[in-house]
């Protein structure tokens, strides 16, 4: 009957649930875990890893332990300690610490977010008192226009270069590298959230065509780093170094999803942008979070009376019974097409200005020392263009950006509107219309001004994106030819509430993505190019042929290295004859195994200090040279243990950090014919 038993479990047969079973075992061994830090704290390593004061008691009869045996144990902590420890437990083990931590972020979030909004809206509602208190005076009037955003941008840039200058541009290029697995110093620190946040609210409320959902996707990343290390002192899932990938794609998600309210698109868009590959596990998490974000987000709008119930951030009113017609299709085709290529010059021309200004002249070199002037003179000129009574009145340059995308998805007929009158209900849409030009014409001049001003306006050295500054421009298509994502399309859909137009939509942006990726790289790998930042990027389009190259094609076989048996004569050459920063360093010349790598002034300043008279009196005053003896090598790649020095009595003992051909240390005199000499 035993073996008949132990065969049904063998085959498959489980006693208890197996989720049950590591609950218990997760939780035995966190107790043990505490028993043994407390142990530790109050006497030391006693009891080898046993708890503290635990006797053994066992039934009557029996000799030694059983199965009956019961375990008492002294607490050496308070009620109240045990009370909230038994809560912190329970409150783990019934909601779990992924629940925690998504809550927390998804709050964190959307109080950012929405405080960002409020401090923004308020900058510009100040911006457009300023300007229209002062009307009948067009001198004074165009000193505030171009005044107010000119303190905003450089108290911006200022504030990132002395906080932190990692909180400059996007982010989203650096958080591709780092979810690649480099390690980008200060970039998912405290310090760069801090001047993301301050720098990104004050580009915002100045007025200039710079976008959000990038800087707020590397905002929302920075927090939930840090979060994550503050949950660690309650429980030690997240010090598992892998579960950080996880996490930072998770705040990706939160970071779209809380910008705009879109957390469907949010966590497509996460995918896209910043994942070689997506672990299905984070599904639930990175919904979870920008579903719970974007809901606060809203329900503090509708709290702040700033809407009155939590709908799409920029409802349109198109008709939805017949959105359509099946003979517009190839217009849709079109229209993506022509985003495509536009997409394609948007990333070109963004590139080219930057590679413009890192060309070492005299101007770059002006700037450099100058760091504020650069996005002083962009907002000038941007501010002096856009003027209202000036050029600005033939491209409504009197609206601002959520101004302008709520104007133009108005539901207006410009061909019916004719004579000097304007028809009741434009609203903010009248700033189109101009008694003497044509409104096709301000639409265009609208597009070509914005678009190079928009390109040029996300290189300042600001916390800024592309996003939102392209979606004006031409909606779903062209942003998704910039950023060469598909969910783009579905970020429409939830910003706009209009899904009707989901299969044209959708065939205007695999078409624009289609056309942009043969052309150039995404916006973000163009950055990323630029900085030459460590990251391989996807081939495009049409380079299928190029999975056939392997390593040994491309790769340097004739590779400049040092060895231990390298002599100095070697070390001298390879310094004169090359220009390398860091110099491999292998174990043989024959084996060729790495062992590291040298910093170019270090092996440098070790050459000088072997020839400096400094060595030889070094040596003669502690007894290892003098002229016509013999002494032991003194310098070899060696690790000089302090502590143990320090516990032998102040004697410092020397091992060898890494392998040699000989246990033996050569003559220091010892030189070759040649004059050369050979370390250990």
């Amino acid at each position: 009957m035993e073996f008949s038993s132990a065969l049904l479990q063998l085959y498959g047969e489980y006693r208890e649930q197996l989720g049950n079973f590591a609950q218990r075992e997760a939780t035995r061994l966190l107790t043990e875990r505490q028993w043994r830090r407390r142990a530790g704290d109050a006497a030391g390593t006693r009891g080898h890893g046993r708890p503290p004061n635990i006797t053994l008691e066992t039934g009557p009869g029996s000799s030694g332990f059983s199965h009956t045996s019961s375990v008492k144990k002294t607490r050496p902590y308070s009620k109240c300690q045990d009370c909230i420890a038994r809560i912190q437990r329970y409150i783990v083990t019934k909601l779990g610490e992924d629940w925690i931590f998504l809550v927390l972020l998804g709050l964190t979030m959307a109080l950012v977010s929405w405080s960002m909004d409020y401090a923004s809206a308020k900058s510009l509602q100040a911006y457009k008192w300023v300007y229209g208190e002062l009307k009948g005076k067009v001198a004074l009037q165009y000193l505030a226009w171009i005044t107010y955003p000119l303190i905003l941008i450089t108290f911006a840039s200022l504030f990132c270069h002395l906080v932190a200058p990692q909180a400059i541009g996007s982010g989203i290029p650096e958080l591709k590298t780092i979810l690649r697995g480099v390690v980008l110093k200060e970039y998912l620190t405290l310090k760069a959230f801090v001047a993301k946040v301050v720098g990104l609210t004050a580009g915002l409320g100045s007025g200039m065509p710079v976008g959000k959902e990038g800087p707020f996707v590397h905002i929302a990343s920075i927090c939930a780093a840090v979060l994550s290390k503050v949950m660690s002192i309650f429980t030690g899932v997240y010090e598992n170094p892998y579960g950080y990938t996880d996490i930072l794609t998770v705040g990706c998600a939160v970071g779209v999803g809380c910008c705009f309210g879109t957390p469907l698109g949010g966590v497509l868009f996460s995918i896209e942008v910043t994942s070689t590959y997506f672990a299905v596990r984070n599904y639930w998490r990175g919904y979870f979070a920008a579903t719970f974000s974007a809901f606060i987000f809203r329900v503090l709008s509708v709290w702040n009376k700033d809407a009155v119930t939590i709908t799409a951030l920029f409802r349109t009113n198109f008709r939805m019974d017949f959105p359509f017609d099946l003979q517009e299709l190839p217009a849709f085709a079109i229209i993506g097409i022509s985003c495509g290529f536009l997409g394609a010059f948007f990333v070109y021309l963004n590139r080219q200005v930057v590679l413009v200004m890192r060309r070492q002249t005299a101007l770059t070199r002006f700037l450099t020392r100058h760091r504020l002037i650069y996005p002083s003179a962009v907002t000038l000129i941007i501010a002096t263009l856009t003027f209202p009574p000036g050029f600005g009145q033939f491209m409504a340059g009197e609206l601002m950006p959520r101004e302008a995308i709520n104007s133009l998805f108005d539901n207006f007929t410009w061909t019916k509107i004719s004579g000097p009158a304007h028809p009741p209900g434009l609203g903010r849409s009248a700033v189109w219309l101009h008694p003497q030009v044509s409104v096709y014409l301000i639409l265009l001049l609208f597009f070509v001004m914005k678009f190079w001003m928009s390109a040029v306006a996300t290189t300042m050295p600001i916390p800024s994106g592309a996003f939102m500054p392209v979606f004006i421009l031409g909606a779903a298509a062209l942003t998704g030819a910039v950023t060469h994502t598909v969910s783009t399309a579905v970020i429409c859909f939830e910003l706009t509430g209009q899904i009707s137009h989901i299969l044209p939509m959708m065939v205007a942006v695999i078409l624009a993505n289609m056309v942009a990726q043969g052309l150039q790289p995404s916006l973000y790998d163009s950055i990323i190019q630029v900085k030459k930042l460590p990251y391989l990027p996807e081939l495009g389009f049409g380079h299928i042929s190029k999975y056939n190259i392997f390593v040994e094609d491309i790769m340097v076989r004739k590779v400049k290295f040092l060895s231990p048996q390298s002599t100095y004569r070697e070390v001298s050459n390879l310094l004169q004859s090359t220009s390398l920063k860091t110099i491999p360093l292998v174990d043989s010349k024959e084996s060729m195994i790495l062992l590291g790598s040298i910093e170019r002034c270090e092996l440098q300043d070790s050459c000088d200090w072997w020839l400096s008279a400094e060595r030889r009196v070094y040596l003669h005053n502690q007894g290892l040279h003098s002229p016509g003896s013999k002494g032991k090598w003194d310098t070899s790649f060696t690790f000089v243990d302090e502590e143990a020095g320090e516990e032998n009595g102040g004697k410092t003992t020397e091992e060898r950090n890494g392998p040699f051909p000989s246990p033996k240390a050569p003559d220091c005199s010892a030189t070759s014919p040649e004059g050369e000499f050979t370390p250990s």
